[in-house]
This record gives structure tokens, C-alpha cells and sequence, in this order.
């Protein structure tokens, strides 16, 4: 039996809004990763099977590697149909809020989130969540947003609803969140969900494979080239930094989902405790930040790139120059050592 977390008040309350609304909009943040696009597909259908019009609005578009997700097809590119995605939204009776904690994370669709008429709930697991939505499920103890929409899903009384193709949702959600359930995967009630979603039908072996080991040629290079001419190590800080610019990622033939998992790779390094990697986008300089053991890189991401996110996984960004938030980040390791953190314990 899963640990009860939430407030039955809130449940009620979320019971409320689902029995009362028709139309349903789900919003998750940029760039969705697993989690995101798991979460928020694995609540649509728990929605569409109660009979609701429900519309899932990402603000650009996702890595391919899960766009095999059932109903993935049918997600919609604010970026692409902004006027419908603004329309579905102004329309809706519920907006679920998914995977993010301040209204910022959707870009240009926050206006219009902000200004809709709907009940909004918010369920994430990142700390610290802003009050822009009237219900907020915020516990970032959680692995991952997916285990959280499973689990209110369970509050609800509805789990015979978790039908195969949901269960592959919110797997993978959970499955990405944790890096295949290596990191903030000691929660026993996280195993306990793994089995029922297991027999609702999901193959976890296929699964993997569809996300971590299906990637084009062009991907495969990229990293080889990524790990031996762009990444430089840091052995008094026990740091390393991976930069790659538009043109080098143009030269591979890059589409959205090329490098995702590259910020980890350093970390097999025995020493590494603390990776940046530093990627030049159309719209600015993305940062990705991780780290191991005890280190906050969200410390980081918040003193240095208008960022946040987790202990552990976390990211921001920054309008100057590639070159610019490399120095920017080389100063904040004077500052914030992981070697000095980890003689002092500071946190």
C-alpha cells in the first residue's frame, strides 16, 4: 500500500474541479523532457476516459525519442498553432499546471495561462512553487511528476482508470526522471507503483530502448565529438563543463532531443561531482546543471543563471554569450566549490 501524502481536502477539492469541468487543458514547460510529456499524457488519459475534452499544450515542440507515447501525436505546439492553443486554453473549464512551479517555465504561454478564466491546478515536484494556480500538489520529495499524477490519480479512487496506455506514460515519466531509477530511486512506495504499472501491460525493457537506445547516426557523432574536442575538466573543484555553440550543433544535423543525457556523461568521470553543460540555442544560452552526492547545483543555477530546479538536476539560462556564461560559471566555482562544499557540509 503507497504512503498517503496528500490533504484529502485537496483531493476533494481536485475531485471537485474534474466532476464540474468538460474542458480540460494540460500545460507543461519548455522544452518538455520524459517526465513532462509523461506526466501530462498519463493524466489526458485519465481525463478523456471520464469522457472530457481535453487538449495537452506544450509551448515548443519534443525529442522524438517520445513521440511514441500513445496519443503523443495529438500534443499541441503552441509554437506552431498559437492561436488555437491560446483558444483552447482561453476556453478551458481546468488548466492543469504539470512539471513546473512558476508560471515563467511556459515561456509566452504563462499570459495567457495567467489571464484564463479556468481553475488551475498545479502538481510538480520541483521546490518552491509560486501561487498562480488556485490548487497546488507541490512535494518535491516525489522522484518525478508522473509518480505524483499516479498517485492522485490512486487519491481519487480511480486506479482500474490506469489502463496499458497511460501506464507507458507515466512510466517512462518516472523511468526519465530518475535516469532508469539511479538517482532519487530509493522510495520503496516508488516499486510499488513500478509493479501495478507492470501489470497494466507495460514493457519496461521495451520501453527503455525506445528512449535510451534508439538515437540517430547524427546524435551518435555529435557526442563523440561532444565528449572529445568540448568537454574540459575542473580536478581541484572536481567539476566539468561541456559547451557546444549553434554552428557545431548545425554541423550534426541537430534536432530537439540530440543531447539530452550529455550533461550526465562527465559524471562517469570518478572524481566529477559537478557538471555544467553550456549549449548556444536560436533564443539564448541554455544551462543544464548536475551533480552527485551532497552538491546543490540548484545553488548554482539560482546564484548564477536565474535557474533552479533540484539538489541534483537542475538548469537556467543566460542572454549574453556562450563565452560570457562560461566565465560566469568558472567564477562561480571559485565561489561554490564542490571540494569546499564537501569538507565544510555548507548547505
Amino acid at each position: 500500500m503507497l504512503t498517503k501524502i496528500f490533504d484529502e481536502k485537496q483531493v476533494q477539492k481536485l475531485e471537485t474541479y474534474i466532476n464540474k469541468g468538460e474542458t480540460f487543458v494540460i500545460v507543461t514547460h519548455i522544452s518538455p523532457d520524459g517526465d513532462a510529456i509523461g506526466s501530462s499524457l498519463g493524466l489526458y488519459h485519465y481525463l478523456t476516459s471520464l469522457g472530457n475534452t481535453v487538449n495537452v499544450v506544450v509551448p515548443n515542440d519534443f525529442p522524438s525519442f517520445l513521440k511514441w507515447m500513445p496519443e503523443a501525436g495529438n500534443i499541441l505546439m503552441y509554437d506552431r498553432h498559437p492561436d488555437f492553443a491560446e483558444r483552447v486554453i482561453r476556453e478551458a473549464d481546468v488548466i492543469f499546471c504539470l512539471d513546473f512551479n512558476e508560471s515563467k517555465r511556459i515561456g509566452k504561454l504563462a499570459s495567457f495561462v495567467e489571464a484564463a478564466d479556468a481553475r488551475k491546478v498545479m502538481i510538480d515536484h520541483h521546490p518552491n512553487p509560486s501561487d498562480f494556480c488556485r490548487l497546488i500538489f507541490s512535494y518535491p520529495d516525489i522522484s518525478s511528476t508522473s509518480e505524483l499524477v499516479f498517485r492522485l490519480i490512486c487519491a481519487l479512487k480511480a486506479a482500474d482508470a490506469i489502463h496499458k496506455e497511460a501506464a507507458e506514460c507515466i512510466y517512462t515519466g518516472m523511468m526519465t526522471d530518475t535516469g532508469a531509477f539511479t538517482f532519487h530511486s530509493n522510495d520503496p512506495d516508488l516499486y510499488i507503483i513500478v509493479r501495478e504499472l507492470l501489470r497494466s501491460g507495460v514493457d519496461k525493457d521495451l520501453i527503455y530502448r525506445k528512449v535510451y537506445q534508439v538515437y540517430s547516426e547524427s546524435r551518435l557523432r555529435l557526442m563523440g565529438y561532444t565528449l572529445h574536442e568540448k568537454m574540459k575538466t575542473y580536478p581541484n573543484e572536481k567539476a566539468a563543463l561541456i559547451t557546444l555553440t549553434l554552428n557545431e550543433l548545425n554541423r550534426f544535423g541537430y534536432v530537439p532531443g540530440d543531447t539530452e543525457g550529455f550533461v550526465n556523461l562527465p559524471l562517469s568521470i570518478e572524481w566529477v561531482q559537478f557538471v555544467a553543460f553550456i549549449r548556444e540555442n536560436t533564443d539564448g544560452i541554455k544551462i543544464s546543471l548536475r551533480s552527485a552526492g551532497e552538491f546543490p547545483c540548484n545553488r548554482f543555477a539560482s546564484a548564477y543563471f536565474q535557474g533552479g530546479g533540484h539538489r541534483n538536476a537542475s538548469g537556467g539560462e543566460y542572454s549574453g554569450t556562450l563565452d560570457e556564461a562560461v566565465r560566469i560559471f568558472e567564477e562561480g566555482l571559485k565561489r561554490l566549490n564542490p571540494c569546499q562544499y564537501e569538507k565544510t557540509g555548507e548547505n
